[in-house]
């Protein structure tokens, strides 16, 4: 059955993520369409950075940070987030009001807070919002707008107008792609400028990122990497990077290293 564009290449990129790469005339026959109309979309997703081409197909980009549901990213790299998660903790005060933002590695931060006290807790994610409503000591907020389903998120004008009336003492802040260059991203537009606005409303600013999000970007960028206070990442991370964030003052936290 013809499928529209758009969700013809949606289906391109989840065939070049299970397989590593693809082929034009078996995506011509897949698809019921020409090869000349496989090849643009292929061209496509190479201007957006997806895909590498080559001869009669293309390549999955590793570098690329892909919009992956939140249950395939939390079974990635899981014991490496539980350290990150783990030292993340230890910088929560009983009494703080922090934000923690929607994501895998974000989301094991939760358990290492029941042990807190009085603690104002506001997030866009309602996995996390859902697991704090039963700890005694952690009042929580929810932004309210539109859901991602992707990742249990919300974002929108709605949930940008209610942050923008607080302040709060640290942001635990997800990451999808952090370059030195391209700097901290995200592949959806609503979900950036939420995070933007968290980041304008909190004293500190805390990326919690395994060395997998390192190299890789997407469409949207959040901030520059010199505008965080603090990374906690894993031993993974590439000595140029942890050379160059500590240049430009940002405190670079190694998670699963004594």
């Amino acid at each position: 059955m013809p499928v529209n564009t758009a969700k013809r290449r949606e289906h391109i990129i989840d065939l070049l993520c299970e397989h590593g790469s693809v082929r034009v005339e078996q995506l011509s026959k897949q698809f019921a369409v020409s090869t000349v109309t496989i090849r643009n979309d292929l061209r496509f997703l190479e201007r957006k950075g997806c895909a590498l081409r080559a001869y009669g197909g293309a390549m999955l980009n590793q570098q690329f940070a892909f919009d992956r549901p939140l249950h395939d990213k939390g079974r990635l790299n899981r014991d490496v987030k539980s350290q990150i998660a783990c030292r993340a903790a230890s910088y929560v005060q009983d009494g703080d009001a922090l934000i923690l933002d929607s994501g895998s590695t974000t989301a094991q931060i939760v358990p290492w807070l029941k042990p807190r006290r009085d603690l104002v807790v506001m997030t866009n994610a309602l996995n996390i919002a859902y697991e704090l409503s039963g700890y005694d000591g952690v009042e929580v907020m929810v932004l309210g707008g539109s859901v991602r389903q992707n990742s249990y998120s919300l974002y929108g004008p709605a949930a940008e107008q209610q942050l923008r009336q607080y302040r709060f003492d640290k942001l635990f802040l997800g990451v999808d792609g952090f370059d030195l260059v391209a700097g901290i991203t995200t592949p959806h537009p609503g979900e950036a400028h939420l995070n933007r606005v968290m980041c304008e409303v909190a004293r500190d600013i805390i990326a919690v990122a395994d060395a997998s999000k390192f190299g890789r970007k997407s469409f949207c960028m959040i901030r520059e990497v010199g505008q965080i206070h603090r990374l906690i990442t894993d031993s993974r991370l590439p000595q140029d990077y942890q050379q160059a964030l500590s240049d430009l003052g940002v405190d670079v936290v190694i998670a699963d290293r004594e």
